[in-house]
């Protein structure tokens, strides 16, 4: 199946029966695959957005389906062009929302803004946290990037999380790829999927964050989540968060999917810390933003770098670049 690439059932059947029966006209196709003609004539639509069917030379007025191996690659050339463009799109939010976070991350008691409520303390982080799941009419969504759930977090979180999906309400969380090497975690994260939760993971994440129906959301002021936390109502800072969100999510791998290598050998967490690497962060800071330790974030460091035949991370990032690893800057 070619729906990965942007080819549906039925325009794969139809490019299929072109490339079998080549003189075959709109009514043959319809016989070849058990469609009708309207449906033939949609499917070929796609297939010349596409580029898979072009107005034959030969014969004037009837399509052509190019050969296998060049249409194969016109679709693998737009998807990455697509997933280049999601990334940058993802990208973009990320930095939206980095600074929308940071005009909050100093609030102190006595700021006043339209909009957001400083909580002062862990008890109060975890009252507001109980009352707001409490009132969640439709959907929670959150990013949660430790490294790995501890089971005394599992035990507390479990019970809200039953009420919440006994109700019917529809939660998707994205954890860090670095969970899929804890075996409670991965199990908490299956038992969350078997009550109809989502669970995917991103090889890194912005913030811990927590969306309760598109309207509130609540982020911790800093690393340290016994320091407090912000509730944000705004109508453009939930915008601006729900697309980070979205956008993070697509990109996401689902848990219960094998982890896949991109298009240049290369795991999602694998991508991230070449980027991380090529902006000059720290193997310390490259294992927080991976959820590793600072040990593994050395050795992925040393292993891309070893791949790439540089010999400083200044270096790195140049061929990464060359290499198509990483979107040229100019």
């Amino acid at each position: 199946m070619l729906t990965e690439l942007g080819l549906d059932a039925r325009a794969e059947a139809v490019y299929r029966a072109m490339l079998m029966q080549p003189t075959a006209g709109v009514a043959a196709l319809a016989a070849a695959v058990g469609a009708t003609e309207d449906e033939v004539r949609t499917a070929l639509d796609l297939l010349s957005e596409l580029a898979l069917v072009q107005p034959s030379a030969d014969d004037a007025g009837r399509l052509r389906a190019v050969s296998p191996d060049i249409g194969m690659e016109i679709l693998m050339a737009r998807g990455q062009a697509e997933l280049a463009s999601r990334q940058q799109r993802l990208e973009a939010s990320r930095a939206a929302a980095a600074r929308l976070i940071s005009e909050y991350s100093e609030l102190r008691p006595v700021a006043s803004h339209p909009g957001v409520e400083q909580l002062i303390g862990l008890d109060a982080v975890r009252d507001r946290l109980v009352a707001l799941t409490r009132e969640t009419k439709e959907e929670l969504l959150a990013f949660s990037p430790d490294a790995t759930l501890t089971e005394s977090n599992i035990a507390a979180s479990r019970p809200l999380n039953k009420a919440l999906l006994e109700r019917g309400i529809r939660m998707r969380t994205v954890y860090l790829d670095s969970v899929r090497n804890s075996r409670h975690s991965v199990e908490h994260a299956n038992w969350l999927t078997e009550l109809g939760g989502q669970v995917r993971t991103a090889p890194s994440l912005p913030t811990r964050m927590l969306i309760v129906d598109r309207s509130t959301a609540l982020i911790p002021v800093s690393d340290d989540s016994a320091a407090g936390a912000v509730v944000l109502t705004g109508h453009g800072m939930l915008v601006a968060l729900c697309a980070l969100f979205e956008s993070t999510w697509a990109s996401a791998q689902p848990l219960a999917e094998a982890v896949v290598l991109g298009p240049h050998g290369l795991t999602a967490q694998q991508s991230e810390a070449v980027r991380l690497l090529a902006e000059g962060h720290t193997d310390e800071a490259i294992a927080k933003r991976l959820g590793v330790s600072s040990r593994t974030a050395r050795r992925i460091a040393n292993e891309l770098m070893e791949r790439l035949g540089a010999r400083s991370r200044f270096e790195a990032g140049v061929r990464a670049v060359q290499e198509g690893w990483l979107p040229s800057r100019h």
